[in-house]
């Protein structure tokens, strides 16, 4: 029986051999057949794509992609630092595993792109460590990874990042905490993979039409993956974890792409070629966007339409005696703090208005003169029939019924031309004649209609005017968004100009001008005005609008204001400082975007939103929301 069991045993271990060592024979020579195939495809692939060396197929780099004709631009030298890399990519990775092994760690390295987080401000990444063993927790030892990509040393420093354990031992990579002594948002890695993009199409259009090789698909395929991979987004944190993958699949196929095709100077001009078609079209988008945006800016919003309308209906319907604003025998009293505004825009009215008042310590002493056109005066005075302003006082008037404006300047005024009509309206101009719409008050404080006030004013009634007529925040300090020189606006060419002004003299703005009367009336600036209205009308001296016209008006007659008084800038300067802001007595939407338009600055528009009250019913009827 010994001998039997013997013989099955040996019998069994042979079978169990065979089962053993046969597959792995057997795939071992198919898997080499298979890259002897691989390689043997390749190569036939690279021959093909050699093909344009023939000069029948060389690319015209000045066309389009889509066929346009392009111009060719100035010869500039074109630095390729791409090329290489992808040998610096593979260099750097086997340095990543060396060293992640002498950690003693199992932790992976951080890739650079991976972040969920939105304030990412640097490139120095925390990482901390939790060991999938019985669930404790564990802080790995501080790695830095020193990674030169793209020529350039760019120092990664991996550090304290939390990392949690999965049931099944998986490491899953929670949060990581970007700083940075920069402290700003990251956008290298957006910005690389778009210009791989960029390049990779460069190449595609020297392959010969219609070819349709291996490698020619695996061009277009790492186009749609990076294109895919970007997005929309704008910074390295909006990118996917796998981002740093195709970048990196892009970068070996570009190298690929590169021993195939290197000819530099083919690179070089479609590159610019490329270049100046697309600062044509950048060019172009950006006329057509500050044309919608004028455009914007001059149309009434259809909220504002409606509740012009409404309020107008409503007020016709009113019996004449209810139509009385109370307290009309305060209007002419010069112990009072006047202040007014000119404006056709009823919702910009009431801000105004609500915001002087809800901010003065003593409501009762002020008046408030608001001056609109015949279309919109139902409109406004109905608004503050049923809005009254506290103790306040408040007077509505029409600009159509001075009669004085129509017989004296009229004439002068409607000579007057430019693009935009807000700049030679007669409310806009209105400012000039104050002496005739106010004749009974000393002093007054002039609005424009898209400023909110946030302090107390009463201070610039104490304010000492030391002769001038005009108190206004200077708008002449250097390497300021809001810096302006006289000759911006004003024509120093004409010798009329150069004579009587210094373009060195420093200029201010309108929008919050704090104006003595009495001493208007003695220097008569209105008839200064008028008569530099009537020279600008013979010969250019200046720019449409009424700023230039001040400038001339009040030279040597403005006192000049606390900034804090007055901070403009916020309709079209998007790096107006929050802290400025807020300390301001007084800020200014000056530019086209309105705090009431769609176009708006969406971070400054709750200063102006604060003071509209969205809850009542005209504006919900009228779909008037923030």
């Amino acid at each position: 029986m010994k001998p039997i069991r013997r013989c099955l045993r040996i019998l069994i271990l042979a079978l169990l051999s065979v089962t053993v060592f046969a597959p792995i024979v057997f795939f071992s020579n198919r898997l080499k057949h298979l890259s002897q195939i691989g390689r043997k495809e390749f190569v036939q692939d690279l021959s093909n794509i050699k093909y344009r060396a023939d000069a029948a197929l060389k690319l015209n780099a000045i066309e389009q992609e889509s066929g346009e004709d392009l111009k060719e631009p100035k010869q500039v030298v074109y630095e390729d630092r791409y090329l290489g890399s992808v040998a610096s990519y593979s260099s750097n990775k086997n340095r990543d595993i060396h060293e992640s092994e002498n950690a003693g760690d199992t932790a992976k390295i951080l890739e650079r792109n991976e972040t969920n987080h939105e304030r990412t401000e640097s490139q120095q990444l925390q990482q901390r460590e939790i060991s999938s063993t019985d669930g404790e927790v564990e802080h790995s030892n501080q790695t830095t990874v020193e990674h030169d990509h793209n020529a350039h040393s760019q120092h990664w420093r991996i550090t304290d990042e939390k990392i949690t354990e999965m049931k099944d031992g998986t490491r899953v990579w929670l949060d990581q905490n970007l700083r940075s002594h920069s402290r700003k948002v990251t956008n290298e890695i957006v910005t690389e993979m778009k210009d791989q993009v960029i390049r990779a199409k460069a190449y595609l259009s020297f392959t010969p039409p219609g070819s349709n090789s291996h490698f020619v698909k695996e061009l277009k395929q790492r186009i749609r993956e990076v294109e895919r991979a970007v997005g929309q987004a704008t910074k390295d944190s909006n990118l996917s974890r796998s981002s740093l993958q195709k970048m990196r699949g892009m970068e070996a196929t570009l190298l690929k792409a590169s021993h195939v095709f290197p000819d530099c100077s083919d690179m070089a001009t479609k590159l610019r070629s490329m270049t100046h078609n697309t600062e044509e079209l950048v060019q172009s988008q950006r006329n057509q966007a500050a044309h919608l945006v004028r455009l914007a800016a001059r149309t009434t919003p259809k909220g504002l339409h409606c509740l012009s309308m409404r309020l107008t209906a409503d007020y016709f319907a009113l019996q004449p005696e209810e139509r009385l604003l109370p307290n009309q025998q305060k209007l002419q009293d010069t112990e009072l703090y006047h202040y007014a505004v000119f404006s056709d825009n009823v919702l910009a009215c009431a801000v105004v208005v609500n915001s002087t008042i809800s901010t003065a310590m003593d409501s009762e002493r002020i008046v408030f003169h608001v001056v609109t056109d015949s279309l919109n005066l139902p409109a406004i005075s109905m608004w503050f029939l049923l809005n009254p302003p506290g103790k306040a006082t408040i007077q509505i008037q029409s600009i159509d019924n001075f009669e004085w404006l129509s017989t004296k300047y009229n004439t002068t005024l409607k000579k007057q031309s430019a693009v935009d009509p807000r700049y030679i309206s007669e409310l806009n101009q209105l400012r000039f004649y104050l002496l005739d719409v106010f004749p009974a008050l000393d002093k007054i404080v002039l609005f424009d209609h898209d400023v909110v006030v946030q302090r107390d004013l009463t201070g610039l009634w104490r304010i000492n005017m030391k002769g001038k007529v005009n108190g206004a925040v200077e708008t002449c300090h250097e390497n300021e968004a809001l810096s302006r020189r006289m000759d911006l606006l004003i024509n120093f060419s004409d010798p009329l100009v150069a004579k009587r002004f210094d373009v060195n003299a420093c200029t201010w703005a309108f929008g919050m001008n704090f104006f003595d009367l009495q001493e208007w009336r003695r220097q008569n600036l209105t008839d200064v005005y008028h008569k530099y209205l009537q020279l600008g009308n013979k010969r250019p001296l200046w720019k449409a609008g009424s700023l230039p016209l001040g400038w001339i008006t009040f030279y040597n007659q403005t006192m000049a204001l606390d900034r804090r008084w007055h901070v403009l800038g916020l309709g079209y300067d998007l790096a107006v400082k929050r802290g400025d802001i807020e300390r301001a007595a007084v800020i200014h939407y000056d530019g086209v975007m309105k705090p009431w338009l769609d176009i708006a600055i969406g971070k400054y528009k709750d200063y102006w939103s604060q003071y509209v009250q969205y809850d009542h019913p005209y504006l919900q009827q009228c779909n008037i929301h923030e």
